[in-house]
């Protein structure tokens, strides 16, 4: 009797059979000319990016030459030519982001190893950055501590999901369920331009309008809150909320609403209990990107924030706002320096981490929604 895990080998080794077929009847059709062309051209593309990272003057000439193969192979042999450049464009996207992870974790190693901590005997690097608040570039010894940070980035997030989640849900299940054919082709485009406005824009308007409003009506001692710059943030995450999620609750079959709606069950009760349930994947992958786009919001906080790299008192006071990790990079990074500017480097591997994290948990929620139902909604 076949076993789970027998069944799972033959499929992956069965999908490698696939393509490595697949390969050699790709060669084996392939003109001379063409297969020429698409060699002289992916070797002279990874000649290019060779000389890019070594910084050579002479990384033009394989750029040129790459470029003269790959035009000769789009007049004369299009198909083929086509395949090999969208392949070698997945590649260098996949080699640029490893290439950028590694700039960044490899940047941040100096202050790590700086901000060491000895544990029952035992030294960690760069837990001294987590367990002490205290940032301080000026004095003797220098403290970079990423506490101040990530409890800001985390006060704004959670107000931004708490402001664009429920609202976002909300405005995609009136666009996909209730609303008229006409207005929802007026409102849908609508909220797809305000996702294209710049971020400096709502943190123009936070800064002049919102916080001078709230340091006179609840008696502050200058200019921004986690509250206001969460709710504007919010709003900035709003439309790509509403979008993503009206998107997926579309894609609900109708006859699953059909049915349900056969049955006696009321509107409401159909989009709670089947349209919702059905497209939650989708919905919590919506969720999910306005919480990212809170999490790496720059110009807003940067603009609405103090600038000052230390916690509130208490903790959970929202009328007062210090620094996030974005805010943090945008202020320093012009004039940092050394460990400073190694520092900066671990507040983006911070960003980098927590949104890959969320990006695996969405794709994960999608995965268990999948084999629950059964489907790709």
């Amino acid at each position: 009797m076949t076993t789970d895990t027998e069944r799972v080998e033959s499929g992956v080794l069965g999908a490698l059979r696939r393509r490595v077929r697949r390969g050699r009847d790709f060669v084996d059709e392939t003109e001379p000319a063409a297969l020429a062309a698409v060699v002289v051209a992916v070797a002279s593309m990874a000649a290019t990016f060779v000389g890019f990272l070594l910084v050579s003057s002479l990384t033009v000439l394989p750029f040129a030459v790459a470029i003269a193969a790959i035009g000769y192979g789009w007049i004369s042999h299009q198909e083929v030519t086509a395949r090999v450049v969208t392949l070698m464009m997945t590649v260098s996207t996949v080699l640029v982001l490893a290439l950028i992870i590694v700039f960044i974790f490899m940047e941040s190693i100096p202050v790590i190893a700086y901000e060491s901590a000895t544990v029952f005997g035992v030294s960690v690097p760069g837990l001294r950055m987590f367990i002490e608040p205290r940032w301080d570039a000026v004095s003797d010894p220098v403290r970079y501590s990423m506490v101040p940070m990530i409890h800001g980035t985390v006060m704004v997030t959670v107000i931004a999901t708490a402001v664009a989640g429920p609202l976002g849900v909300a405005a995609a299940l009136f666009l996909s369920e209730i609303a008229p054919p006409m207005v929802r082709e007026a409102v849908k485009p609508g909220v797809e331009i305000l996702a294209g406005i710049p971020s400096i824009v709502y943190g123009f308007i936070g800064f002049t309008v919102l916080s001078p409003w709230a340091s006179t009506q609840f008696d502050l001692n200058g200019q921004g809150t986690y509250l206001f710059v969460g709710i504007v943030v919010g709003l900035m995450a709003l439309p790509t909320v509403v979008s993503v999620a009206e998107d997926a609750l579309s894609s609900v079959p109708e006859s699953m609403k059909s049915g349900s709606l056969a049955i006696g069950t009321t509107g409401w009760q159909t989009m709670t209990s089947i349209t919702l349930p059905a497209a939650f994947s989708g919905v919590s992958a919506a969720v999910l990107l306005g919480v990212g786009r809170a999490i790496g919001e720059t110009m807003a906080a940067t603009v609405m924030l103090r600038g000052v790299p230390r916690l509130t008192d208490p903790l959970y006071n929202v009328f007062y706002g210090q620094e996030t990790l974005t805010s943090l990079i945008a202020r320093n990074y012009g004039d940092a320096d050394g460990l400073q500017m190694d520092a900066l480097f671990v507040a983006g591997v911070i960003l980098f981490v927590t949104v890959l994290v969320i990006s695996v948990g969405s794709q994960y929620i999608e995965w268990r929604m999948s084999e629950k139902f059964g489907g790709e909604i």
